[in-house]
């Protein structure tokens, strides 16, 4: 009888139900759900792209075409696809446009290559040639960007419009370019020119009216905040006034619930009233000893404290909103202050004119003429709230851009063009490398096409015809043409058309999509917890809890 041999234990390293996929096909359903996810996206880029309507949990529906919006909108589980929606993210906190380019660009990338992991070519020799290839894209790019010359003011200006109405030309409100342009850079404009902090440009949506309702206001602007009886007796308009901005309550306050104050006559009750009344009636004077004509607050402002100061002409608004009380202070001097005594002059704003204002259903607190204004409001009209949100995604794409341009000055010409000319520079560099690496970095430049294909299939053209114009042109100097949706030939030079955009998106957008590519190439395992599929309970809660927030039910309650 033979001896059987010894068996071997069973190692367990991972918790059962654990998902472990590798290899090859692992890599290539990673490319597939990233491919899913680029074709959503596709439709929507370029000047004739499509709308994405998106309908929550709760119902609720949103119009948009901007990458970022529709990315962030659609729950993407897929943990490689995910990557994508990163990138979009990034290039729209960083630039504010290309978020539809760079994941297009990222998604071609990976379709270009994934014949040649099919048939067994390594990953890094791949991830070698996307890198080589960007590396020349970006010093093409700086190779061939115009700066313009800053020292021209209606030069540059010029140049900023151009900017701004090409970033307006793929969103719903393109037909209005001219209008939002010249509101775009007037808002940039009014900025600070050393920190450009667009966070100080307030956007309010009035629904009602119509597109060209829409108003820059040189200064602040904010929503009527809750008033008590005594706010319509308040001055709603005044010249020249000292402005004062508070953190203060002015409001008569309840005892808490659980306070015990013990008194042995009622004298002393009422002397801890008359305390309470002594200390607001001795906020009020001092306010009023400052000589403000308008008193904004963080904090609720009573009923008390407004009769107060409509008896004294004063103007007082609270709850203000924290953002619309730090834009005040930029724009008018002075800062927010947490007391109300020792307030000097140097703590006080002042505007040219604050009035009170009815724009369509809504009354709104307007400062203007204010001596350092660094901040402006944009306040938004139009049909559909939908539409009014989609508005105001397509301006914070316009403004990122035109940002961009302030600061760096530097311009290529847009719709497809800088990528065909990226496209056949890679390529004629191609043919000078021997081996595998020719082949990754003419597929590099064959992924460029997809931005003037896209572009193409989006406005109805005939892609390959416009292509094979484009890539004569580019083989014969022709390096600014680009894909034309309106004339008849279907292609243009489009510096000379102005279709002009910093060089900066395009630099962000080429190094992102190759990084993000590389990044999905070089996953070869995905090892998934059964436990991540499940909805997330949270974190358990400490033992005894339960009987803690049970304990004092059992009284009943008395009957009425």
């Amino acid at each position: 009888m033979q001896r059987g041999l010894p068996m071997q234990p069973t190692v367990v390293l991972l918790r059962e139900g654990t998902d472990t996929s590798q290899g090859n096909p692992q890599l290539l359903s990673n490319i597939s759900a990233c491919l899913a996810v680029a074709q959503t996206l596709s439709t929507t880029l370029g000047p004739r792209g499509m709308d994405k309507l998106i309908v929550n949990e709760r119902g609720e529906a949103q119009i948009t075409n901007d990458g970022a919006t529709i990315l962030k909108l659609l729950d993407i589980v897929h943990p490689a696809a995910r990557t994508l929606v990163d990138i979009a993210r990034a290039q729209d906190a960083e630039i504010g446009d290309g978020t539809t380019s760079v994941v297009l660009l990222a998604a071609q990338l990976l379709k270009e290559v994934r014949g040649y992991i099919e048939e067994g070519v390594s990953p890094h020799i791949i991830m070698k040639g996307f890198r080589q290839a960007t590396k020349l894209a970006i010093d093409r790019i700086k190779e061939l960007q115009v700066t313009v010359d800053k020292s021209d003011p209606d030069n540059f200006r010029s140049l900023l419009l151009k900017c701004a109405s090409t970033s307006m030309s793929s969103k719903l409100i393109h037909s209005e370019k001219p209008f939002f342009s010249n509101m775009v850079v007037e808002a940039i404009e009014s900025l600070d020119p050393d920190d450009l902090d667009e966070s100080l440009i307030g956007v309010k949506k009035v629904p009602g009216g119509g597109l060209q309702d829409s108003l820059l206001v040189k200064g602040v602007a904010f929503k009527k905040t809750f008033t008590y009886a005594g706010a319509e007796q308040q001055p709603k308009y005044f010249k020249d006034p000292l402005i004062l901005c508070l953190n203060v309550e002015l409001e008569l306050k309840a005892e808490k619930d659980n306070a015990e104050v013990r008194v042995e006559a009622v004298s002393d009750y009422q002397a801890i009233v008359d305390a309470e009344w002594e200390i607001i009636y001795r906020k009020l004077q001092a306010i009023e000893k400052t000589g403000a004509k308008v008193v904004l607050s963080k904090l609720p402002i009573g009923d008390l404290a407004t009769q107060w100061f409509a008896d004294r002409f004063i103007f007082c608004a609270g709850r203000v909103p924290a953002g619309d009380l730090r834009r005040v202070v930029q724009a008018t001097g002075g800062s927010v202050q947490s007391t109300c005594s020792d307030i000097t002059r140097e703590h006080l704003g002042t505007c040219g004119v604050f009035e009170e204002r009815q724009i369509g259903g809504e009354r709104y607190n307007i400062f203007e003429g204010c001596p350092k204004a660094k901040t402006c409001t944009l306040i938004l009209r139009g049909g559909a709230e939908q539409f009014i949100e989609e508005v105001d995604r397509s301006l914070h794409d316009a403004l990122m851009v035109v940002k961009r341009a302030i600061k760096n000055g530097e311009v290529v010409a847009g719709g497809g063009a800088i990528e065909m000319e990226l496209s056949a520079h890679i390529r004629k560099h191609a043919l000078t490398i021997p081996g595998k690496q020719q082949l990754v970095i003419a597929a590099f430049a064959k992924a460029l096409e997809i931005i003037p294909r896209q572009i193409c299939d989006n406005a109805g053209l005939d892609s390959t015809d416009v292509l094979n114009k484009l890539r004569m042109k580019h083989a014969t100097d022709g390096k600014w043409f680009g894909v034309d949706v309106d004339g008849p030939t279907g292609i243009r030079d489009n510096m000379e058309a102005f279709v002009w955009e910093p060089s900066l998106v395009k630099i962000n957008a080429i190094s992102s999509a190759s990084e993000a590519a590389c990044l999905i190439l070089s996953v070869d395992e995905t090892i998934r917890n059964p436990q991540s599929e499940g909805p997330n309970p949270g974190p358990k809660a400490p033992a005894g809890t339960t009987q803690r927030a049970l304990r004092g039910r059992g009284r009943g309650m008395g009957r009425r």
